[in-house]
């Protein structure tokens, strides 16, 4: 997938594909990474120890910001929602649980990335390519379910989080819709990223700074129940930190920005620590509620936070929310709502009316449904399931030799994404049987 905006001319397109070259099959390795000619070269996996080392060492000029901006986005506001929750309901016991989906998160997002790296498109794109128009289809639907399904999550935070401010959700979200469409449509892809990261920084720095003032609680970060709540919570979870449109957005941006699926790789190592321990900060501010936040109405949860957290800190933590729901909003536009469009094999003007369709009846939801809370851990454990389809294609396409070349997914690689995606799965099947 080539990721240009819908106003852009066609010459503008072709200049960008001139720029970008044909695709990649292999990067090449840098300066003092091979060993003498003849050396045996100790490998794990089908991983050569200099290349991992290569993988994690800082670059001389980081060009991550795809594989960063993703990873940060997936602390959007059904995130910090679930972990609240989770806090507020199990103090730390799940903290254990969200550290360990740190290597899932990084198995399956390195994957989606790689792919971006060495074919130089995006997933929707790849689908209609290589695979037959039904099974495309097949793949779109999943994509734009997860679209919607992460829209109304996202509009329901930033509800939550303006309604923190006294602003009502009939005034905050058409202003969010407004000015989500705004951007996608308007903004050049260079500096809607560079919008996006300082966004991504303004939700760093406000979880930082609420639990710096929070501070530690002494419960202990390992726990197990056998309450069907802690099996929901464990899916929903699951389901808030591995989404379908991080994949999408991950592989387009990559493609786009020419990333090296060395740099790629490293920044979604490095993004996936940063983003689940924001995850944790957020649980350790929700068992600061002390039990008694209210999943039925928005005034019950601006009272929790706001009995918990102290006069003023609600406000620090509503800013945060909202940061972090227009930042997935937009990242979900710019990524996965494109690649419905290539899926599908429609012309470029259509992008915009996806945007809408996907959208518009999200705006509406969070309008509808006063148990916002509620609403977004259901939806973040039917993402589990919504997951599977593109988990599988990514899956596919990464272990296909004939578009990923020397970057193949094999031995290690190849266990290990498939490892991550069936773990991420039968949490939420566990959660399903239990729950029930």
């Amino acid at each position: 997938m080539w990721l240009v905006l819908p106003e852009q001319s066609a010459s503008r397109r072709a200049r960008i594909r001139v720029l970008m070259g044909p695709p990649r099959s292999a990067v090449p390795e840098m300066d003092g990474d091979s060993p003498p000619e003849g050396a045996p070269r100790p490998t794990f996996g089908g991983l050569t120890l200099s290349g991992f080392s290569r993988h994690l060492r800082a670059p001389r000029r980081w060009r991550g910001g795809p594989a960063w901006l993703v990873m940060i986005a997936n602390v959007d506001a059904a995130s910090i929602l679930t972990a609240l929750a989770s806090g507020a309901s199990y103090r730390y016991d799940l903290i254990w649980f969200l550290a360990a989906l740190t290597l899932p998160l990084f198995f399956i997002q390195e994957a989606s990335g790689r792919i971006g790296a060495v074919a130089g498109k995006g997933l929707g794109e790849l689908a209609r390519e290589r695979f037959s128009a039904r099974l495309a289809s097949t793949v779109a639907l999943s994509m734009a379910a997860g679209d919607v399904a992460t829209y109304v999550a996202e509009y329901a935070g930033i509800a939550l989080g303006l309604g923190l401010f006294g602003v009502p959700p009939i005034i905050s979200l058409p202003i969010a819709f407004v000015a989500h469409i705004a951007l996608v449509v308007r903004g050049p892809y260079a500096w809607v990223e560079r919008v996006l990261i300082g966004i991504s920084a303004g939700v760093v720095v406000s979880l930082a700074v609420v639990v710096l003032h929070r501070g530690l609680l002494p419960y202990s970060p390992f726990a197990v129940s056998a309450q069907p709540a802690f099996f929901f919570l464990l899916a929903a979870n699951a389901g808030a930190v591995v989404m379908p449109f991080m994949l999408f957005y991950q592989s387009s941006a990559t493609a786009l920005k020419r990333t090296s699926v060395s740099i790629s790789r490293q920044s979604t190592f490095l993004g996936a620590i940063v983003s689940e321990g924001l995850m944790i900060v957020v649980v350790m501010i929700g068992a600061g509620l002390g039990g008694a936040i209210d999943f039925t109405t928005r005034a019950g949860f601006s009272a929790a936070l706001s009995s918990g957290l102290g006069p003023g800190w609600p406000y620090v933590m509503g800013v945060g929310l909202v940061a972090a729901a227009f930042l997935a909003l937009v990242v979900i536009s710019l990524g996965s709502a494109w690649g419905v469009r290539e899926a599908l094999g429609l012309s470029p003007k259509s992008t915009l009316w996806i945007y809408l369709a996907e959208s518009v009846p999200a705006v509406f939801v969070p309008l509808l449904f006063p148990q916002l809370v509620t609403l977004v851990l259901a939806l973040m454990v039917a993402m589990v399931f919504i997951l599977i389809v593109p988990g599988v294609f990514v899956g596919t396409l990464a272990s296909d030799p004939r578009l990923m070349g020397s970057e193949t997914s094999r031995g290690f690689w190849r266990a290990a994404f498939w490892v991550s995606l069936g773990f991420v799965v039968s949490i939420g099947v566990l959660a399903i049987v239990i729950y029930r």
